[in-house]
């Protein structure tokens, strides 16, 4: 398609100068951009009616023959004057350059500038012109957008460390159902202790200290005391042996809780630390953070682990990744068509040994392939108490250390299989933060 051009009638050399100049005017007066023509000098000679209201202006007379220094801070007209001189020099012009502006009564606002030589008949260059568009409420909208989408990630990764946390609460629930169970057996075995019997066997010996003897002989309540004080005696051992016991398990589950409120600080305190690290002790971690809630849904728990090498990661956010990869597994589990609920527990190299996989494989529901693509979008979930983040952030935290995420499945009632792939650590890597 041939250019559209402007075609205008034969017309004497006047009437051609005047059909320019309210060309010109039309131009000026109408244009919804900043138009404006300058000297070498940097003053105004023409501008349209929009950069004088820009300005904060009413008349033309008003900005005919002043500089950018009138209007905006020193700062501000200095680099435009040194862009103004360049265009001049090198007869280039600058197109679409994106500028904060500040004015001389403080305002910030932000242009989309273009400038460009200004010639006279025979070419020479006496000046510049440019058109300014004001983007100010684009970039504001544009920051805007940038703020919720830093938040949404934010909210994205605390809700993903918040699976771990959660991993870490419902261990910690499930030992303490054990603490509670064993500190009632105490204190109902001390409730029933036959300890009251003794005291009364105690009294009435002491009732008959002085005749003693024919009270053990002849009185049926005394002849019955080698009898009671041998079954007190048994009693009392057993009663010994079970509490004993009791008390053991109560130190054990304590103990329990101890580990796992301590692997979560030390998981705490190397946050932003990128190091080589065992893949097969990341797996190991993450299913000990689980171990109580599968145990209490009837999974079983398979590992296929293959010798690899270490990987260059960190370590809360693997565990984040792998503790959701578990959890959503065993959800998957438990509404299955299988009435053995299966976990596999995969390790092996990639065929490129440039990365390691780490997988969790279940016989659960089954992912349709229509969700296989918008498994991993922000907000997208399947489970009704669901909030789409946990994957969403997985997926954040791999592409951030370098790997990535997978998810395989058949179909519906087909099971899945969620990769995480990690970079294999170097000879020479080294703990970073980051």
């Amino acid at each position: 398609m041939s250019p559209i051009a402007l075609e205008i009638p034969d017309l004497a050399h006047d009437e051609a100068q005047q059909l320019d100049q309210a060309l010109v005017a039309a131009f000026l007066q109408n244009v919804p951009d900043f138009v404006y023509f300058k000297d070498r000098d940097g003053r105004f000679i023409a501008v349209s009616q929009s950069k004088i209201i820009r300005n904060g202006l009413r008349q033309r007379d008003e900005i005919i023959g002043k500089t950018d220094f009138d209007f905006f801070t020193a700062k501000n007209a200095s680099r435009t004057k040194a862009d103004e001189d360049e265009v001049m020099r090198t007869g280039v012009p600058m197109i679409g350059r994106e500028e904060k502006v500040v004015w001389a009564d403080g305002r910030e606002t932000w242009s989309l500038v273009s400038k460009l030589p200004l010639r006279d008949r025979d070419g020479t260059i006496i000046g510049t012109f440019g058109l300014t568009r004001d983007i100010t409420e684009v970039k504001r909208t544009q920051g805007a957008l940038e703020k919720a989408q830093r938040e949404l990630v934010d909210a994205s990764r605390q809700a993903g460390m918040a699976e771990i946390a959660t991993g870490v609460l419902h261990n910690v629930g499930n030992v303490l159902n054990s603490v509670n169970v064993s500190a009632t057996l105490l204190a109902t075995g001390l409730r029933d202790s036959k300890a009251a019997t003794l005291g009364k066997v105690s009294a009435l010996l002491t009732e008959h200290t002085a005749d003693l003897g024919i009270f053990l002989t002849t009185d049926p309540r005394g002849r019955r005391m080698p009898e009671l004080i041998a079954s007190l005696a048994q009693n009392f051992a057993e009663e010994r042996t079970r509490l004993l016991a009791e008390i053991e398990s109560l130190q054990h589950n304590i103990d329990h809780i101890k580990d796992i409120v301590s692997m979560q600080q030390s998981f705490a305190t190397m946050v932003g630390i990128v190091e080589p690290l065992s893949a097969a002790a990341l797996l190991d971690d993450a299913l000990r953070m689980n171990s109580a809630a599968l145990s209490r849904h009837d999974v079983k728990v398979v590992r296929d682990f293959q010798p690899v090498p270490p990987v260059y990661a960190e370590k809360p956010k693997v565990l984040q990744i792998l503790v959701n990869f578990i959890r959503n597994a065993k959800y998957a589990c438990d509404d299955g068509p299988h009435p053995e609920k299966v976990m596999t527990l995969r390790l092996a190299s990639a065929p490129d040994s440039q990365t390691v996989r780490l997988s969790v494989e279940d016989n659960g529901i089954g992912i349709p392939p229509e969700n296989l693509t918008r498994i991993f979008a922000h907000g997208f979930t399947t489970r009704a108490k669901g909030h789409g983040f946990g994957l969403h952030s997985s997926a954040n935290a791999a592409k951030e250390m370098k790997g990535r995420i997978t998810v395989q499945s058949d179909g519906p009632a087909q099971g899945a299989t969620f990769t995480l792939e990690l970079p294999v650590a170097t000879p020479d890597s080294a703990a970073t933060p980051i």
